[in-house]
This record gives C-alpha cells, sequence and structure tokens, in this order.
C-alpha cells in the first residue's frame, strides 16, 4: 500500500467514524430533565385527591384518586356540577369508601381541603368524612367531621381527632346553598388547628376548637398509622364499615368536589392559591 493510498484511508476512516458520532448524537434520547415533572408524584406531600371528573358509566371510575389510582370500592352517588369540571352528590344514608387513604396514614402533620356545596337544614346532624380506625372505641375512626345547627350564617363543627372533640360554632355561609372552600390544617410544631374558609384563615376561632390535646398536653405528632378505609360524604355506618349506627349519624347530603389530603400543614399562600384555582 502506497504512502498517499495510506494517507487517504485514515483520513476515510476518521470522516466515517466522526459522521457515526454525529448521527449517534442525533437519535440521542432527551435527558430525564427535558420531561414535565409530575406535580403530584406518589410519596409527595399530597396523599390523597380525588376530583370526581370522571364521565365514566361506571361510578368507580368516576371516584377514583389520581395519587396512586385508588379505585373506590363502592360509589352510589351520582354526579352533578363542581365547582371545577364534576362533583358527587351526597345522599341520604350514602357515602364513598375507599379501600384507604393511601399513604396519609404516616402523616404526622396533615392538611384536608374540599369544596362542598349545600343547603342548611335544621335538625340535621352531617357527616362529612372518617377516617377508620377500630383503634377508638365508640367512633371507629382517628378523624372525621360532623356539622350540625346548621343556618344560612353559620353551623357547628365538631372535628373528631384521635378521641378528642375540637367543637364550637363555625361562623362562616357553610350552608348557603353556594360552593365554598373548605380547609383544616394541623401543625405538629405548635399543636393547632388552623381552619381556612374560601382561601381566609377563620379568625375567632377558641381554644376548644384549635387546641390539639393528648392527656392534658400539646399533642405533637398526629398517629395515623392504624388507619384504614376512608369514607366520604358520610360516616362509618354508611359504607358499611364498623361504628356508631345511631340515627342522629346522617350522611352529608350535598356536592362535594376536589378532595385533598395533605401529608403536611398547608401554608396560608398554598391554601389561598388552592381557592385562586378552584382546586
Amino acid at each position: 500500500m502506497t504512502k498517499a493510498t495510506q494517507i487517504f484511508t485514515k483520513v476515510f476512516l476518521g470522516l466515517s467514524l466522526v459522521a457515526f458520532m454525529t448521527s449517534c448524537q442525533k437519535m440521542k434520547k432527551p435527558d430525564y430533565a427535558d420531561y414535565p415533572a409530575d406535580a403530584n408524584p406518589p410519596g409527595g406531600p399530597l396523599k390523597f385527591y380525588a376530583s370526581f371528573d370522571g364521565t365514566s358509566a361506571d361510578p368507580l371510575m368516576n371516584g377514583v384518586d389520581s395519587i396512586r389510582a385508588n379505585f373506590p370500592a363502592s360509589n352510589p352517588l351520582t354526579s352533578v356540577a363542581g365547582i371545577s369540571g364534576k362533583a358527587i352528590q351526597g345522599s341520604d344514608g350514602k357515602a364513598v369508601l375507599y379501600p384507604s387513604a393511601n399513604d396519609f396514614k404516616d402523616a404526622t402533620s396533615f392538611s384536608i381541603s374540599f369544596w362542598l356545596k349545600n343547603t342548611a337544614q335544621a335538625g340535621r346532624t352531617e357527616f362529612l368524612f372518617s377516617l377508620a380506625d377500630d383503634t377508638y372505641g365508640w367512633s371507629r375512626s382517628a378523624a372525621f367531621v360532623l356539622v350540625e345547627n346548621q343556618t344560612a350564617a353559620n353551623t357547628t363543627m365538631k372535628f373528631g381527632l384521635m378521641d378528642q372533640w375540637l367543637e364550637g360554632t363555625f361562623n362562616k355561609p357553610m350552608f348557603d346553598g353556594n360552593w365554598h372552600h373548605i380547609v383544616y390544617v394541623y401543625d405538629q410544631t405548635t399543636s393547632k388547628m388552623t381552619y381556612y374558609f374560601d382561601g381566609a384563615v377563620v379568625t375567632g376561632m377558641t381554644a376548644t376548637q384549635t387546641d390539639v390535646k393528648n392527656g392534658g398536653n400539646p399533642r405533637g405528632a398526629i398517629n395515623f398509622s392504624n388507619a384504614n378505609k376512608f369514607i366520604l360524604a358520610g360516616w362509618n355506618k354508611h359504607a358499611n364499615a364498623d361504628g356508631p349506627t345511631d340515627d342522629w349519624v346522617k350522611s352529608y347530603n350535598g356536592a362535594m368536589d376536589q378532595f385533598r389530603l395533605y401529608g403536611k400543614a398547608l401554608t396560608a399562600s398554598e391554601v389561598s392559591a388552592l381557592y385562586g384555582s378552584r382546586l
């Protein structure tokens, strides 16, 4: 082989290698950072989220929790127009039952956010949700909310939290027939419950409504580790779970939308953003 031929061969091979490498570079897949991140990934602060926006003939699909594709075990409620998309319409003696609230049971602080629409019904005691837990003898529930003495201007609200009843008058028009945003925030660092209505903190709440105790002392971290079923728009008996069967225990019969469980204490700005975005 002549020297000229050797030089030509080296140049040819070099150009071929460059072309091959360039071709491979053009076919390279984008880095992971090029893809949009999931706004609510499993394991993040949002533990459970049911938007009720499904349009399927199957009510179980319409009630799915989108964080872990957690379908209800039963959903006897119908769909109606919501604050955003669709909502569920509560009904006497019925409630939506989920096998669990995902890893919300690991929360030590929490926030519970949802929208509701209903008119006042005097003499009716309605339960909005329940985190079932057989640890608690009478209630069989680690966390629940009931409302009674309803008027268009206010209601008596009782948040049952680990056998403590945080109760008093809620001086907001929760049952005036319009959509309203409700958020409960518990912060383990302060052992306080904060209430939000339509994006703003509710002032004038008493210590019996805000101070979470354990044997007379500030509770600190919440323990939901034994929680199992999660029930929406009613209490345990409305989803065939263990618990009180008294006649005064009624399910919620208004509309409910955008139900969220967080494993952290939301800030005031985060709550305001949810309200402003109708989420």
